[in-house]
């Protein structure tokens, strides 16, 4: 009977999520009042039903009473979280991004629970405290005039953050990445990630004359040496296409674009020939065979997992994830993949870009400079690490150790994830009010 149910589980799961998608599509799409409606309360139903499904495999598995409170502690929290965006913000908050979000919370918490039922309890905690801040930050964002102005306090705060853990970082795989306090440990660069893009839109903001576009490069640049020196590298990465795209948006000059990847591209050369371990994770990607038994045991055995798990996949627990080494954290995508099938891997990707054009929409909605290029360098950011991510598990590209947003073990980063997220929402909720002033003008 468990086989049975695990079995018809896993092909409910695609036909859900893929029709959840096709919804997510007709939502960004469709200004038709009814439809669209119609569509946010048919995914709700989903995500409801997807959620339930999971936790009854994972109660079948575990055999343990919490498993039921932990469920119904989620569920309270998915009904009270949309329910309160919906008293607060009315109609002028983005209810297809909540959406999307809370899909993603909703796989990230089963494969997590399958993967490591503690982990996924911490992750939960980390959620709920998370969302706190994210009910608050739409409006502190739509209301405060001071963010546009605080260049270099973001600037100082930024690089003050990753200086910290240049000094009393923890090592881990190589790389300085955390610090500890109190028993705590978190991942600044998760947190610079967001002050980052807002000192680059606040200075553009004032102006894109070349001095300012040479002060931002200068500081944009000292950001990522810092990271390279840390040899976070992952970060480091997405820090500079972010920076590039920002400031070929804000400039509309090519020559900024075009010297930029000529720069990245000499600096990841350099950094190949400096640090051993971006040699053997190289490696790893040309030929993880050849060096299977060392640096490339993680990325041989996630391709392992996706080619076992198939279009259909095993089904949950029916494959061993666990083989592969960090699997909750940047090799979630390869767990989800063996167990639920390359055809949900690849559905959750176009979600993910749903949820990236939702970014871009809200963006260019703005009237300001400012918004608009907090909206994007998000964006962009939310793109590139889930490229890295998936592009890492799949040998597309080499790993760079990042999380895949909102899915991923990890305290600093999904606590970020969902601070971006309400940003992207305050953004909304001020293009909304915008739009209400100017009506009542004319």
């Amino acid at each position: 009977m468990q086989n049975l149910f695990i079995v018809t589980a896993k092909y409910m799961f695609i036909i859900l999520l893929a029709f959840y998608v096709f919804l997510s599509y007709i939502a960004l799409r469709d200004g038709k009042k009814q439809s669209h409606n119609a569509a946010l309360s048919v995914q709700s139903l989903i995500i409801y039903t997807i959620h339930l499904c999971g936790y009854i495999i994972i109660y079948m598995n575990l055999e343990k009473d919490s498993v039921v409170i932990f469920y119904g502690a989620q569920l309270i929290y998915f009904v009270v979280f949309k329910g309160l965006f919906g008293v607060i913000y009315e109609k002028a908050y983005h209810k297809g991004l909540i959406n999307n979000m809370c899909m993603m919370l909703v796989i990230g918490f089963i494969m997590l629970s399958r993967l490591s039922y503690e982990k996924a309890v911490k992750q939960f905690i980390i959620v709920v405290m998370a969302s706190v801040l994210a009910l608050a930050i739409p409006w502190i964002v739509s209301r405060a005039k001071a963010l546009v102005t605080m260049s270099y306090i973001y600037c100082f705060a930024g690089i003050a953050f990753l200086a910290t853990v240049l000094i009393i970082g923890q090592l881990s795989y190589g790389a300085k990445l955390s610090i500890e306090i109190a028993g705590f440990s978190f991942q600044p660069s998760e947190f610079v990630k967001i002050l980052y893009v807002f000192f680059i839109a606040s200075l553009l903001n004032k102006s894109t004359r070349f001095k300012y576009v040479a002060v931002s490069a200068a500081f944009a640049g000292l950001h990522v040496i810092i990271l390279v020196l840390s040899k976070d590298l992952g970060s480091a990465l997405i820090f500079f296409i972010v920076y590039i795209v920002m400031i070929y948006v804000a400039t509309c000059r090519f020559f900024y674009f075009g010297a930029g990847i000529i720069a990245g591209s000499g600096a990841a050369y350099m950094a190949y020939k400096l640090f051993y371990h971006v040699q053997v994770r190289v490696q790893a990607f040309v030929d993880p065979w050849s060096v299977i038994d060392t640096g490339g045991y993680q990325v041989a055995q996630s391709l392992f997992a996706i080619g076992t798990g198939g279009l259909l996949g095993l089904g949950l627990y029916k494959g061993v994830p666990r083989t592969i080494p960090v699997v909750e954290q940047d090799f979630i995508f390869a767990a989800i993949s063996e167990e639920f099938g390359a055809f949900f891997a690849l559905t959750l990707l176009i979600l993910y870009i749903n949820c990236f054009l939702c970014f871009i929409k809200i963006s260019m909605k703005q009237t300001e400079m400012f918004y608009k290029l907090v909206g994007l360098g998000l964006a962009v950011t939310y793109a590139v690490q889930t490229i890295l991510t998936v592009g890492g598990a799949i040998k597309f590209i080499p790993s760079t150790g990042v999380t895949l947003p909102l899915i991923s073990y990890g305290g600093s980063s999904i606590l970020c994830t969902v601070i971006v997220f309400g940003i992207i929402q305050g953004l909304a909720v001020h293009s909304n009010i915008q739009e209400a002033e100017n009506g009542k003008k004319e």
